[in-house]
């Protein structure tokens, strides 16, 4: 049963193809887009876990991360070429509170199912928590400043203040790399994770790796050409397709391999993959794309909703006050579910005028 799901995952990659080029149904494109997306994500995942076997629990989940975010990183450039910055602003701020909440929750709960307690390195947990708190405060700086700069007839602003911010956040996203990999590599090293089976050629997964990267990029393409239309044929608004659709379809990999780590009880790789590519996606991904969005002729400037701000914000408290003792368990996996969930509904219902700045 699970190998013929598999492979009716895996025949939807040339169905959506064809539908991309053969300009059909734009509904029927982003539905096969978007389950195209999670083998091509899942694929991703597992190569990048084959080749960060033996780098390490934190330098393992970087790698993970970096090229689980991937498939998002695609998405959101065609993205703000078609003219949808709203949808990629919305996708970002929902790939933080995914990774959080629902990654992360789902990983206590299989990691807790046949443990009391899962333990994992509080100090990794506690400086990329407060890497969130700067990403949170980087959002809502700007957004504040520019509903004073409206007042003064001054809006044009926020773009300074956008590119400024978001060189302060490189600026941050490398030093933290340099405090994790550096001064305080000894700290952050944790047990090396001993693989259930022989870990894959590197060739191999390298080009496993190099495939559905390519694919990814074709896949999403379709999927950004389609996202418009199947919004307004289903009534779902501009925030909601990007926080939540979006977001769980372009993190499908960091979903898939944080949780099978967690469930075989490797928490600490698990927790660094979600936050890693939550502190990721809000430090180094957003700016990158705010300085390539201009020549592209759609700045994505740093001006979130108030609803996604609200959302991002607790869901960094959340996740900072329940993994600062350094364990875990599958209750408090549930609690963040529930608050995942209670964010998607409002965001479901939320009005198309809601949406707006």
């Amino acid at each position: 049963m699970k190998r013929a799901a598999h492979w009716v995952l895996y025949a939807t990659i040339p169905i959506a193809i064809y539908l991309q080029f053969a300009h059909r149904n734009l509904v029927w494109l982003f539905v096969f887009a978007c389950l195209a997306v999670l083998p091509l994500a899942a694929w991703i995942g597992i190569s990048t876990e084959q080749l960060a076997y033996r780098m390490g629990p934190t330098a393992g989940a970087l790698f993970n991360a970096t090229f689980g975010n991937f498939a998002e990183l695609i998405i959101a450039i065609f993205a703000i070429r078609a003219g949808l910055p709203g949808v990629v602003r919305a996708s970002f701020s929902g790939s933080v509170v995914g990774n959080l909440l629902f990654v992360a929750g789902a990983s206590m709960v299989a990691g807790g199912i046949r443990r009391e307690t899962l333990k994992f390195n509080a100090l990794s947990a506690e400086s990329q928590a407060g890497q969130l708190i700067l990403a949170v405060s980087a959002a809502l700086v700007p957004a504040l400043f520019f509903r004073v700069a409206i007042r003064a007839h001054q809006g044009q602003l926020i773009h300074q203040v956008s590119i400024g911010t978001s060189i302060i956040l490189l600026i941050s996203y490398i030093l933290g790399l340099f405090f994790a990999f550096k001064t305080h590599r000894a700290v952050f090293a944790g047990e090396q994770e001993v693989p259930d089976e022989e870990p894959w050629p590197a060739r191999r997964a390298i080009l496993l790796l190099f495939i559905s990267s390519a694919l990814t990029a074709v896949v999403a393409e379709g999927l950004v050409d389609a996202v418009r239309e199947a919004g307004r044929s289903w009534g779902m608004n501009e925030v909601f397709l990007g926080f939540v659709v979006l977001a769980i379809v372009g993190n499908a990999a960091e979903h898939s391999t944080a949780v099978r780590l967690a469930f075989r009880n490797q928490m600490d790789t698990a927790l660094n993959i979600s936050m890693q590519s939550s502190v990721q996606i809000a430090l180094f991904v957003t700016p990158v794309l705010v300085f390539l969005s201009y020549p592209l002729g759609h700045p994505l400037d740093l001006l979130f909703t108030p609803f996604e701000l609200l959302a991002s914000g607790v869901s960094v408290a959340i996740f900072g006050y329940l993994v600062m003792d350094g364990e875990t368990n599958w209750y408090e996996g549930v609690q963040l579910l529930a608050v995942y969930a209670i964010i998607a509904v409002a965001m479901y219902f939320l009005p198309p005028n809601a949406t707006m700045q």
